[in-house]
């Protein structure tokens, strides 16, 4: 599931990526997934499992991020464990939304139809 090829900041030497790869959990190295034209970047990162380590090493790379930036932009860092549902929930949300949808008949179930949705949460994913 990693890439062929990997986006790296000039000033991390290959050295450190291999250190900082056993640090990441799956040993899944930050992952530059997208960039914009006016410089900024969308860089995927895993967690770290060392929590003593854990500022070192983010901070090390996040500097090597600002530097390789044109115009050396702060980061906006955002954790996605927190605001994002996992794989399970969204499984369990389109079963949901299936049973809704194709197990059910209609006619037993109109009154409550947008409840019983949007009680599967399935939008709330989707949006």
């Amino acid at each position: 599931s990693l890439p062929e090829y990997f986006v790296v900041p000039s000033s991390l030497a290959d050295q450190d990526l291999k250190l900082y790869s056993y640090s990441f959990i799956g040993r899944r190295m930050p992952l530059w997934s997208w960039n914009h034209p006016n410089g900024s970047a969308l860089v995927r990162m895993a967690n770290i499992k060392d929590v003593l380590q854990q500022r070192r090493i983010d901070q090390r790379i996040c500097n090597a991020i600002t530097r390789s930036h044109p115009l050396r932009s702060d980061i906006y860092k955002s954790d996605l464990d927190k605001c994002l549902p996992n794989i399970q929930e969204i499984q369990a949300a389109h079963i949901k939304l299936k049973q809704l949808c194709v197990n059910e008949p209609f006619e037993e179930t109109e009154e409550k139809w947008l409840s019983s949705l949007e009680n599967t949460h399935w939008l709330d994913y989707i949006r």
